[in-house]
């Protein structure tokens, strides 16, 4: 399997509010971005989204390490708040909703796809392309 480096970022002006996400696939010498936006979304929504736009380019099965500062998205999946959800039926608890279901149903069955590794970086600190990521969804919401 190929090994894929691929750090993400989410922002929003506002929360809702206009949003932007950014994500840097990285593989060997070669690296891809790839940035988009809402008119009106979440913070949470744009992590998720930058997290599913880069899986989605994958064309097969990858060895992934996936960085994001979205303790949401990397604690979901690292700290088994998915297999709760799923379980209750995308509930929280007996009365909430899971929010983004739609996005998270899609990462779901794309982590059954690759093999990812999800990492907790620290946001709008020294890490070189997580500002990157950051620089594209803000840039994406500036575009709006």
């Amino acid at each position: 399997m190929k090994q894929i480096e691929i750090y993400t970022d989410g922002a929003c002006s506002g929360n809702p509010g206009p949003g932007g996400w950014g994500a840097i696939l990285i593989y060997g010498e070669h690296k891809i971005e790839l940035s988009g936006s809402e008119k009106e979304t979440t913070n949470n929504k744009m992590e998720l989204t930058a997290a599913l736009e880069a899986l989605k380019r994958l064309k097969e099965p990858c060895c992934v390490n996936l960085y994001s500062d979205s303790a949401y998205l990397v604690n979901a999946f690292r700290q088994g708040w998915l297999d709760k959800w799923i379980k209750n039926g995308w509930k929280r608890n007996k009365n909430e909703e899971v929010k983004n279901t739609e996005l998270w149903r899609e990462l779901v069955r794309l982590s059954e796809y690759h093999r990812i590794t999800w990492i907790k970086v620290k946001g709008h600190a020294d890490n070189e392309y997580n500002n990157l990521c950051d620089k594209l969804a803000t840039g994406e919401i500036k575009k709006l």
